[in-house]
């Protein structure tokens, strides 16, 4: 019999690979029935094993000496988890083996059946000494050539061996207290509280909200006041927006997320925020005359990379969207109005390169949160995972003339 976790974990990397799915979201429906020692298990060997792809296909064709292209997709699914878990846990070898090969079996590809156990017998006696022997670089620690680069460029060779480290690792796991009492560590973001665990109940409440300290340190940053009309362009699925005072009008334009946006801020207690479906960049004639807006726009995602494993594999750079939503809110803000432009990713074209373009003046954040500081531009906030233990997140304030 195939171990719960392992058999769940499968099942992710199959969708991933095969389906394109996001794998936060194929791992809920996969672990559905399992206690929650198989529910980490599973999670651990799936992200890790989406995370690894680069490395693990490297081993598997090196030590297997076979090109990864030529295998069958559900051989490739089992090799690529039996490898990470060779490669990357303490789990014993002689179950991985047993089980790689018991779910090339039950995909009913009977003839791969030894080819499996071969190659997963040569992967487990060579991958430690395989990466072992690797250069420092994107193959190593499985990222595609252009992050590697791109942080390179922005912040220097070792910076960015830094950060493919450490989103390598499970991130921190940081929650936002939105009313009641919590157990948990208090941080240097006022709201946000570090947790070993997360609590289900308080999270089905609405006690509670999970959210890296840098997503709510982009919120904070706004500023809003009670009393002020606050736009925020790209509000799914409503962390932020729940953050904010004043009356806040909360724009979405795929009609599923707007509609989970209104749970969540109901969830929330967030009476203060309106939902609008519409395109942050053309907003409906009535909208405008606002004090603040923050624009959390859609990126390549760069700094979340340890919470969205698949995302290194697809991640693109949106610098042309982003400046259009910075145009559209900049407009729709009265004259001494702030636009607060945030983004989880680490890529000078989206950041400040998109701050640059716009052309309005910065706010010198660094001054207010000294720790967040951007290396090189200390008037923005640019959190690292390498050095903060959170998401990556670039935030500016900028005032409208």
């Amino acid at each position: 019999m195939i171990a719960p976790a392992r058999s769940a974990a499968y099942q992710v990397v199959r969708r991933v690979f095969e389906e394109n799915a996001y794998t936060d979201r194929a791992l809920r429906s996969a672990v559905e029935g399992l206690d929650e020692r198989d529910r980490a298990l599973a999670q651990r060997l799936a992200y890790g094993t989406v995370q690894r792809m680069r490395t693990l296909d490297h081993a598997i064709e090196t030590l297997g000496k076979r090109p990864v292209r030529k295998l069958d997709a559900p051989v490739l699914a089992s090799l690529r988890l039996g490898a990470y878990q060779l490669g990357y846990t303490e789990l014993p070898p002689h179950a991985v083996v047993d089980d790689a090969v018991e779910l090339v079996r039950r995909a009913r590809l009977e003839r791969a059946v030894s080819f499996t156990n071969a190659v997963m017998r040569r992967v487990g006696n060579g991958i430690g000494q395989l990466v072992d022997s690797l250069p420092e670089g994107p193959l190593k620690h499985s990222y595609p050539d252009w992050i590697h680069e791109i942080w390179s460029r922005d912040l220097g060779v070792e910076e960015s061996l830094a950060l493919m480290r450490a989103q390598n690792e499970p991130p921190e796991l940081a929650v936002r207290l939105v009313r009641g009492e919590i157990v948990g560590e208090p941080t240097d973001v006022p709201g946000a509280y570090r947790v070993r665990r997360l609590d289900e109940t308080a999270l089905a409440e609405g006690r509670i909200w999970p959210q890296s300290r840098a997503s709510q340190l982009a919120a904070l940053v706004v500023g809003s006041q009670d009393g002020e009309r606050i736009l925020d362009s790209c509000a799914a699925p409503g962390g932020k927006a729940a953050m904010l005072h004043g009356k806040v009008v909360a724009v979405e334009i795929h009609p599923g997320r707007a509609r989970e946006l209104r749970e969540n801020m109901k969830l929330l207690g967030a009476d203060n925020v309106l939902v609008v479906e519409a395109d942050a960049t053309a907003l409906p004639a009535e909208l405008g005359d606002f004090d603040r807006a923050l624009v959390d726009a859609p990126c390549s995602g760069l700094g979340v990379l340890a919470r969205r494993p698949d995302l290194r594999w697809r991640a693109t750079p949106l610098p042309e969207l982003q400046l259009a939503l910075l145009h559209e809110a900049a407009r729709r803000v009265k004259p001494g109005g702030v636009v607060v432009y945030s983004v989880c990713t680490i890529n000078a074209e989206e950041n400040e390169g998109i701050v640059d373009a716009l052309g309005l003046e910065p706010e010198p954040l660094g001054e207010e949160w000294p720790r967040y500081a951007h290396p090189k531009r200390p008037e923005f906030l640019l959190t690292l995972p390498s050095r903060d233990n959170t998401s990556g997140f670039f935030i500016a304030r900028l005032r409208v003339a």
